[in-house]
């Protein structure tokens, strides 16, 4: 009998350790909805801090790397905790944490 690859979200669940499909699902539309928070938010930062969206530079970069990255990463766990999956976020987080401090 042939052994059929797993899909795309079985993948996902396999990779990530996740319980259920419906828990992949979950995991993914917090990703789609912080990524959407952040779009319409930064805009608003943007502006109010005097940097101009439509030009790249120096400073719209400092302040997109110390300002909107960290606010994406607390959107996201605030996402996780409304649809459930805050342990599944906090994991990443510390993961992330860890490796920005070189700590295994």
């Amino acid at each position: 009998m042939n052994n059929p690859q797993p899909n795309f979200l079985q993948r996902l669940q396999s990779k990530w350790n996740l319980q259920s499909l419906r828990q992949v699902l979950l995991v993914l539309l917090v990703f789609a909805l912080t990524g959407f928070t952040i779009l319409f938010i930064k805009k608003p930062i943007f502006d109010f801090l005097g940097i101009s969206m439509e030009r790249g530079g120096f400073w719209k970069t400092v302040v997109y790397l110390l300002l909107v990255l960290p606010l994406y990463q607390i959107f996201l766990l605030a996402w996780g905790f409304v649809f459930g999956q805050f342990a599944f976020f906090w994991e990443k987080e510390k993961a992330l944490f860890r490796r920005i401090i070189g700590r295994k």
